[in-house]
């Protein structure tokens, strides 16, 4: 049993990670509860001693010495202690040696289920820790299975040298996207939560900040800070508007992000799976923003109202539709980049 318990707590480190510190601590606090499950002691009544160099694990009952014993459990006589060790005294505390091999079936499993639970918490920690330190970043992961119940996507990502499961929820899948089954993804971590029953890490493919962590990989200059995201909006699938600005007035942000040849937006564009991308100048004028948030549409006149974020908007009658876009999309997703409740009008209805 002895041999056994090392060989598992090596295989555990060697394996998952699981130090041997936090697993002879669980160790302990098992063999404790199956003792006491039987037996009417307390902890402090109960030695244990690993011996690593000897592969060994030593349980003693602390036992005080008395002339007449009334609780057998934690009480020995005299004569009884000097058997065990001849220089007993009463008013002394003597160790007696616990058979580990002799615990009773329900107490043994009651071992080993403190033990496999030990193992469940190192494993949901380290999960936990590994997916919070990639809150709000990309992860590349591999689709592994479908749940066809439900519609998600089980992936398996590698972070931090091992094989994690995450799993992408149908209503966090970008409609029209399809995967088969070996696919590579990325995905973005909105959130992890703990839970009552462990971790729960939050992953989309829809989210705004997946398009955000893009641009930041594919543009130098929105990494190292000179081009900023102002902001983004996202209906996946079929538009992102994103605002940028340029701390340095040499610098072009919408050419920044377009890159040579228009490289450095096709391959965003290529990762989303053909999703339309209006790259727009940020400006601290309300009225220079609006028009540009409407973009691919020309926009004759602004009219903006600070206080209540309002704004009547003329196009050019051709450009109306246009202006508007499919459903109300282009309209409804500049007034979500801008902040403002856009009202667009003809240029012959003034």
């Amino acid at each position: 049993m002895n041999s056994e318990i090392f060989k598992a707590i090596d295989l555990l480190e060697k394996e998952k990670g699981i130090s041997r510190e936090y697993m002879l601590e669980k160790i302990t606090q098992a063999l404790m509860t199956a003792y006491k499950r039987d037996h009417a002691v307390e902890d402090e009544n109960i030695v244990i001693e690993f011996d690593e160099k000897r592969g060994q694990l030593r349980m003693s009952i602390r036992r005080k010495i008395v002339e007449d014993p009334e609780n057998l459990e934690t009480e020995i006589s005299l004569e009884d202690a000097k058997k065990v060790k001849a220089r007993s005294v009463v008013g002394g505390f003597i160790d007696v040696k616990v058979d580990t091999q002799k615990f009773g079936r329900i107490a043994a499993q009651t071992a080993k289920q403190v033990i496999i639970q030990a193992i469940r918490e190192a494993e949901r920690g380290m999960y936990y820790q590994e997916f919070t330190s990639k809150e709000h970043e990309i992860l590349s992961a591999k689709v592994s299975k479908f749940d066809p119940r439900n519609g998600g996507i089980v992936l398996e990502v590698v972070t931090g040298g091992e094989k994690h499961e995450a799993f992408l929820c149908a209503n966090e899948q970008v409609p029209g996207e399809e995967f088969t089954e070996g696919d590579s993804i990325k995905i973005y971590v909105v959130e992890v939560r703990k839970t009552a029953r462990g971790p729960q890490v939050l992953i989309s493919r829809t989210h705004p900040g997946l398009v955000r962590r893009l641009f930041e990989t594919e543009v130098p200059e929105i990494s190292d800070g000179t081009v900023e995201i102002r902001s983004i909006v996202r209906e996946a699938g079929s538009r992102t508007k994103i605002a940028v600005y340029s701390t340095d007035e040499n610098v072009d942000p919408i050419g920044a992000c377009v890159g040579p040849r228009g490289n450095r937006v096709a391959a965003i564009v290529d990762e989303l799976h053909g999703e339309k991308i209006d790259i727009i100048q940020f400006s601290d004028n309300p009225e220079e923003f609006i028009a540009a948030a409407l973009s691919p549409s020309e926009v004759v006149s602004v009219t903006a109202d600070t206080d209540s974020h309002t704004c009547s908007v003329i196009v050019p009658d051709s450009q109306l539709s246009l202006a508007i876009g499919r459903e109300g999309q282009n309209a409804r997703l500049a007034a979500k980049l801008t902040g403002y409740k856009i009202d667009i009008k003809p240029e012959s209805a003034q």
